[in-house]
């Protein structure tokens, strides 16, 4: 949810009655992750190191995966220059009260003073007048790209909601689930196996007998599901631990497993509908359909703005060494 800076900031740029809500997020700024003595490690050294763990075995695709990264980050510079070269071109004023504003929510939110968010800044290397600008530029940014992106009204067809569905229905297939409920008795230092299978034994002959399933597992079982009587939403195999899963869809419905004995304890499951693998129907998926082709637009729609202040920049690449 956007701030109440952010908004007024919206009121000065956008006309009356074009007002929606915003698009992008705030800029990321590579900055100090850990400071080890006189050391320090960026938020950029890690992404590295995470490709580097990544394909360290197979040097071409983690110096492609680099080379994209840092071909990415150049491009986002770039386009945030260009907006914000677009702000100041245009005319537009930003009044210093939405920052002051701003800065003082985000010292109640994250910091809690003054004084801890300017230790803070400085762990990071930054100043406060620098950070300062860093929201200075966030709020310009933001406020652009809604002005020129989302505030842009974009009307999704039924027609290209199905024909997007007829396309696309690998995206929305569903393997194989079912609806189960399950009993977990831990082992516990007050209850070794042997009590635990014995305890669980016990369980199952009661609901041999007659008892409900749902009612013993809100009493006896230890999973996180025990409030709700035991049941899962479904799940497909691939969710469930693959020693629990073949024993759940090995179930017909309304049938119970044996005491399924594990290394963390007891486990007792009941399967209460099967579910065959099925492409979800039109109906259950348009919404989600619609905010994608939505999103698609928005992407399109930015990149042709962005294209648009290009043709009127003077850009310059240069090689790195």
């Amino acid at each position: 949810m956007r701030s109440a800076p952010f908004i007024a900031l919206a009121v000065l740029l956008w006309p009356a009655g074009s007002a929606r809500s915003a698009q992008s997020g705030p800029v990321t700024i590579n900055g100090i992750a850990v400071k080890v003595n006189d050391t320090v490690i960026t938020f950029r050294e890690i992404e590295e190191e995470l490709l580097q763990l990544q394909f360290g075995r197979q040097p071409e695709q983690f110096q492609q995966r680099l080379e994209k990264l840092k071909a990415d980050t150049v491009e986002g510079l770039v386009e945030r220059q260009l907006i914000l070269d677009e702000f100041k071109t245009a005319g537009y004023k930003l009044t210093e009260t939405y920052i002051d504003e701003e800065i003082k929510r985000r010292i109640r939110s994250q910091f809690g003073d003054r004084v801890r968010m300017i230790k803070s800044l400085e762990h990071e290397g930054l100043t406060e007048a620098t950070f300062r600008q860093h929201l200075r530029e966030e709020f310009i940014v933001n406020a652009m790209e809604f002005k020129n992106i989302g505030s842009q009204e974009i009307i999704v067809s039924p027609h290209k909601i199905e024909t997007y569905y007829a396309q696309n229905p690998d995206k929305f297939k569903v393997d194989d689930e079912v609806r189960l409920r399950l009993i977990f008795l831990a082992h516990k230092p007050e209850r070794d196996a042997q009590a635990t299978r014995k305890k669980a034994e016990e369980i199952l002959a009661d609901i041999n007998a007659g008892a409900a399933f749902s009612e013993l597992a809100a009493i006896y079982s230890d999973g996180s599901q025990r409030s709700e009587g035991g049941l899962w939403p479904a799940v497909d195999r691939t969710t469930l631990r693959e020693d629990l899963g073949k024993v759940a869809f090995s179930l017909k419905p309304g049938e119970t497993s044996d005491v399924l004995e594990r290394d963390d304890g007891c486990y007792l499951i009941q399967v209460e509908e099967f579910r065959p693998a099925h492409v979800k129907p039109l109906k259950e998926v348009r919404a989600e359909i619609e905010k994608t082709l939505e999103s698609e637009d928005r992407q399109r729609l930015r990149k042709e703005w962005i294209e648009r202040l290009k043709v009127k920049s003077f850009i310059s690449y240069f090689p790195t060494i």
